[in-house]
């Protein structure tokens, strides 16, 4: 989570994608299983005849999953799936900021937080008037806060049915859609019941069932915020996730269905180093309100005389005016960023103010996100798959993960709006772009 303002602010947010009341009716379990998940299902039609002929993506999301731990805590599914398909073994570069809600949004529609509008987990917008909070209800389902094309929302415009087991903006209505099947997050539901309903979806008669699915799970992200990426319970975490792809694997392997499998991380995670850097010990933030550690006034001289007063006030942060972010952040031109910007230059927990006195204050968690990959590499995050659309025993360099959409979007022969990212980029894993099935 980015630069906290709270220690324990961090897990809470990875715990709760809060949902949406929609007066729609429940999808009731497909036939021959014992699914009771509360599916809420809205009425896009059937699947045109074009789409029962595509074949099918089931995209797997494991939160805070670092690019070094499947080797490192031998994660034998996942690098199985390697084997089969693809992967990056040096990791996948997230979009900054290294967050959750960023991240997740960015995989589904190609752009960078500042062109989707998701700049963190929590930010102010100067135009609205208004905060997104990931904890907050109302925001959370309110797709007006969202911009792009998500895929299940490209798929419907286009007479494909779709899914989502959790999936960050999968519960407000964007680009004119919201998935045909869909849960509000409950991260209490059991995890193997979650594939449990995306092979009932696939059981679904053809006209009616989804093409395109997501599946989510928050560990090792929480486990890593919690104890630090090295402790045993993150280990022991990475490995329970990898036995439920193992799973989630041999169940779509049994549906007999052409299924690419794609499991993806949105960020790293990194060991904290000290304790809280305060910007409020550096300088005077009168006059300004704070999202974790983003900045916003109104008022021009203020910002000037805060740029002036941090730019060279630690070494463990840059400042910067907006407008002057470096490029290969893609954080220098939406208002929700704040003005000024400041970026860690290392691993340190961030925050705007420091409690005041008399209220409690606390150490940061051991484990943190939110860093720029390029400077902190743990911030990397996984790229596994496999599946008929995909050659086999394939690895790709880093890549930045706007790249997935086009790539996905291209799988499911769905007509794709330009975006951030370019198919060039993963054009060599496919097998309809003249690779053969081997090396």
């Amino acid at each position: 989570m980015r630069f906290l303002s709270s220690a324990r602010a961090a897990l809470a947010s990875i715990l709760l994608f809060l949902g949406v009341g929609l007066a729609v009716a429940q999808a009731p379990p497909a036939k021959g299983t014992n699914s009771a998940l509360p599916v809420i299902h809205v009425d896009n039609g059937a699947n045109s005849a074009a789409a029962q002929k595509a074949h099918y993506v089931v995209l797997v999301s494991l939160d805070g999953f670092r690019w070094d731990y499947a080797r490192r805590d031998g994660a034998k599914n996942l690098l199985a799936l390697g084997k089969q398909g693809v992967s990056a073994p040096e990791g996948m570069l997230p979009s900054y900021p290294s967050l959750t809600f960023p991240n997740h949004f960015t995989i589904v529609t190609g752009l960078y937080p500042e062109h989707h509008g998701v700049v963190a987990n929590n930010f102010y917008d100067p135009d609205r008037k208004a905060s997104y909070s990931l904890n907050d209800h109302k925001a959370v389902t309110d797709g007006t806060w969202y911009r792009g094309t998500p895929l299940w929302s490209l798929a419907e415009s286009q007479g494909m049915r779709t899914a989502c087991m959790f999936w960050p903006g999968s519960e407000a209505k964007i680009a004119g859609y919201q998935p045909t099947y869909y849960l509000k997050f409950d991260n209490t539901i059991d995890p193997e019941a979650r594939i449990g309903q995306v092979l009932a979806w696939l059981k679904l008669p053809e006209a009616d069932r989804p093409h395109f699915i997501t599946l989510y799970y928050a560990s090792p992200d929480h486990e890593g915020h919690q104890f630090g990426p090295d402790a045993a319970e993150t280990k022991a975490a990475v490995l329970k996730v990898d036995g439920l792809v193992g799973k989630l694997k041999a169940g779509l392997d049994a549906t007999g269905l052409p299924v690419d499998l794609v499991v993806v991380s949105d960020h790293g995670m990194v060991k904290v180093e000290g304790g809280w850097v305060s910007l409020d010990k550096f300088a005077d933030l009168t006059g300004f309100d704070a999202a974790g550690s983003l900045l916003y006034t109104a008022n021009e001289e203020s910002r000037v005389r805060l740029y002036n007063q941090l730019k060279k006030a630690s070494p463990q942060f840059f400042v910067y005016r907006r407008k002057d972010v470096p490029a290969d952040l893609n954080y220098n031109q939406n208002p929700r960023e704040g003005d000024p910007v400041v970026i860690a230059t290392g691993p340190y927990a961030i925050r705007a103010r420091t409690p005041p006195a008399g209220k409690p204050d606390e150490a940061p968690i051991p484990g943190m996100h939110g860093f720029d990959a390029r400077k902190v590499p743990q911030m990397k995050a996984i790229f596994y798959a496999a599946g008929p659309d995909i050659v086999v025993g394939r690895t790709v360099a880093p890549f930045e993960n706007v790249n997935l959409y086009p790539w996905l979007a291209h799988m499911l022969s769905l007509t794709a709006p330009k975006s951030d990212g370019s198919l060039n980029v993963l054009a060599g894993t496919l097998r309809d772009n003249g690779n053969d099935s081997g090396q």
